[in-house]
């Protein structure tokens, strides 16, 4: 996960924001993860999802900036430069992946598709609406992760 967190950290400082977004997470995991990219229904949806995300870095995320993004989920943990919502994804991710008991070395090995599946459960996230202009069933797409976990992990160390 670090170089995903990475990326949604130089995007959050690219666009201004004050935060790193769900949406900032989805964009890193699209980039950086074949195994997030072929969660999705074909290449056509994978190009409309990036597409959007894309139109969301040069103009459209506008919108979002300066605002916190904050779906109503409660997080465990506050960190600064993270939106709520983002923290809940992240804190959702490791708790799937502890559910599954893949720890190596003393570390819970979490992998793209569990931020993926914490990202698409929160309809309330930036995320999800990114999805939903792309035409993806948020649901849908939570429920097909949750079915099938994925077949390799990256270490989050």
């Amino acid at each position: 996960m670090a170089s995903v967190v990475a990326g949604a950290r130089r995007r959050a400082l690219r666009d201004g924001d004050r935060q790193i977004d769900t949406a900032h997470l989805l964009h890193s995991l699209m980039e950086t993860d074949p195994e997030v990219r072929a969660a999705f229904d074909g290449a056509p949806q994978v190009a409309r999802v990036l597409g959007y995300l894309v139109q969301r870095s040069i103009g459209y995320g506008l919108r979002w900036q300066g605002s916190v993004e904050d779906s109503g989920a409660l997080p465990l943990l506050t960190q600064p430069g993270w939106s709520p919502a983002a923290v809940t994804a992240m804190e959702g991710a490791l708790t799937r992946a502890g559910a599954r008991g893949d720890i190596q070395g003393g570390d819970i090995q979490v992998g793209g598709t569990d931020l993926l599946a914490a990202l698409a459960a929160d309809p309330e996230c930036r995320a999800v609406e990114v999805l939903d202009h792309a035409g993806v069933d948020a649901r849908e797409l939570a429920a097909r992760l949750v079915e099938a976990p994925p077949s390799r992990q990256v270490s989050q160390g």
